[in-house]
C-alpha cells in the first residue's frame, strides 16, 4: 500500500518528499498566512501516514475526514484501499476490483490535482501573477484561474497590488482550455468579468448552490471568431462533494462550500475572473516593473491626445485597429478631420484596471473611466481597450465603450 499510493501519486507526478513547500519570498513580498480549511491539508496528512506505512493512522484520519465532507468521493476510495490493504497488498489507488477504470481515473486525477496544490501554495503566495498588473480602486477582489492545475485562486486588492487570500479545486471543460466553439466541451482563456448571480432556486440541481456567468465571448473573443455562452462559474449537485478536473461542458465548478466562500467577494460587472491553461507568476520586483512600463505607455497615449498632434496621436493604433464598426483607415481619417477644429483637448482617466491576457500573444486589457474636454465637446464614458505588442511596441488594437 505504501509504496503503490505514494509512488503513483507522488514519485510520479514530481511531488515526493513534503508535501508543503514554502519557497523564500522575495523583497517586499506579502505574506500570506494559510488556514487549514478544505480537505487538501487532510488528505497530505493522510498520505503522509501513508508515506510511513502508519496505515491505521491513516484510516483513523481517513475517516474524520469523511465525517467532515460525508460526499467526498475520493475519500471513500482511500478509505476502501485502507480497509483492503490489511487482507491483501494493493497494486494502486482504487484497487477494488469491478470498479469502472474511467471513473478511477478521475479520482486519481483529482489525488494529483489537490496534492500538488497543497504542496505549491508557498511559491504561489510569495510572487504574483503576470495577469493581474492593476486592479481598479473599487475592485476589492480578483480571481485567476489555473486549467492544468484545477486551481482557482482568489486575491484581494491591496492599494492595485493582488494579495494572495485563498485557494481552492475546481473542475474545467472535459476537453481542457480553448474555447473555440459552441459545444466543444472546452473552458475559455481570457480575461473575463462576472456579469449576473442566478439563486439556486432559478436553476437545476446540476449547479449547486449557485452559478455567476462571465462575459464570454468578449471583444477579443468575437473578433477570434470563437463561439458559445453559458460560461458560468456554478457549484455541485446536491450528492457530489466535488467533481473530476475535467468534467464541465466549459463551466469552471467548484464545491458547493467553496463557491459560497468565493461568492462573498464577488462583485456583479467588476470582480475580474481570468482563466488561463497554465498561470505565469512574476516576482513583485519584476510584476512592478511591468505594471509601470504599461502605465506609462498609457499615459503617453494620453498626452499625445491632449497635444492635438493627430499623427503622433495615431502612432499608439496598430494599423489591425478596430472599434465595433471602424477600422484603423476610417478611425484615422475621423481623428484628422476632427482634430483640425480643436484649439485645446484636456482628457483625464482614472479608475484605471490593467490585465494581462492569458496566453503566448501578448496583449493587454485596459479599462478606464474617461473624462474628455475640448473647446468644441465635452463627455464621460467608461472605456476598455485591448493593447497588443507589435514590433516590440505596445498597440491600441481595440477601442470602446466597457
Amino acid at each position: 500500500m505504501r509504496r503503490t499510493l505514494i509512488g503513483l501519486l507522488l514519485v510520479a507526478c514530481g511531488i515526493a518528499g513534503s508535501l508543503v513547500v514554502i519557497g523564500s519570498p522575495s523583497r517586499n513580498t506579502p505574506v500570506a498566512t494559510f488556514s487549514d480549511s478544505g480537505p487538501e491539508p487532510q488528505l497530505a496528512r493522510i498520505f503522509g501516514e501513508i508515506e510511513n506505512n502508519r496505515l491505521d493512522q491513516a484510516l483513523t484520519q481517513t475517516e474524520a475526514l469523511l465525517q467532515q465532507y460525508p460526499k467526498f468521493r475520493l475519500a471513500h476510495l482511500i478509505k476502501g484501499d485502507l480497509l483492503l490493504a490489511r487482507s491483501r497488498p494493493i497494486s494502486t489507488l482504487g484497487n477494488a476490483g469491478g470498479a469502472p477504470e474511467e471513473k478511477l481515473s478521475d479520482l486519481r486525477e483529482e489525488a494529483i490535482a489537490r496534492l500538488k496544490a497543497y504542496r505549491e501554495r508557498g511559491a504561489v503566495a510569495h510572487n504574483v501573477p503576470r495577469y493581474l498588473l492593476q486592479l481598479q480602486p473599487d475592485q476589492k477582489y480578483a480571481i485567476v484561474i489555473d486549467t492544468q492545475k484545477a486551481r482557482l485562486y482568489l486575491y484581494q486588492n491591496d492599494n492595485g497590488r493582488p494579495r494572495f487570500v485563498a485557494d481552492y479545486y475546481v473542475s474545467h471543460g472535459k476537453l481542457g482550455a480553448g474555447k473555440m466553439l459552441e459545444g466543444d466541451k472546452k473552458t475559455p482563456t481570457g480575461v473575463y468579468h462576472v456579469t449576473s448571480s442566478l439563486p439556486a432556486q432559478k436553476l437545476g440541481d446540476l449547479y449547486g448552490v449557485g452559478a455567476y456567468p462571465l462575459n464570454y465571448p468578449n471583444e477579443w473573443d468575437k473578433r477570434q471568431g470563437r463561439k458559445g455562452h453559458g460560461i458560468w462559474l456554478h457549484g455541485t449537485p446536491s450528492d457530489t462533494y466535488s467533481r473530476p478536473p475535467k468534467a464541465s461542458d466549459g463551466c469552471v465548478v467548484l464545491t458547493n462550500t467553496d463557491l459560497d466562500a468565493v461568492a462573498k467577494n464577488l462583485q456583479i460587472g467588476l470582480t475580474p475572473v481570468i482563466i488561463s491553461n497554465s498561470v505565469e507568476f512574476l516576482s513583485l520586483d519584476d510584476w512592478q516593473k511591468e505594471r509601470s512600463s504599461l502605465n506609462k505607455k498609457i499615459d503617453e497615449w494620453r498626452n499625445d491626445w491632449e497635444s492635438r498632434d493627430v499623427e503622433r496621436f495615431l502612432k499608439h493604433y496598430s494599423k489591425n485597429f478596430q472599434t465595433r464598426d471602424t477600422n484603423f483607415a476610417q478611425f484615422a481619417e475621423q481623428k484628422r478631420k476632427v482634430g483640425s477644429g480643436k484649439e485645446w483637448i484636456k482628457v483625464k482617466i482614472s479608475n484605471t484596471s490593467v490585465f494581462r491576457n492569458p496566453g503566448k500573444e501578448e496583449l493587454v486589457v485596459v479599462t478606464f473611466e474617461q473624462d474628455y474636454q475640448s473647446n468644441n465637446l465635452s463627455n464621460q464614458m467608461k472605456k476598455r481597450q485591448y493593447w497588443i505588442r507589435e514590433d516590440g511596441q505596445w498597440k491600441i488594437v481595440y477601442e470602446g465603450a466597457a
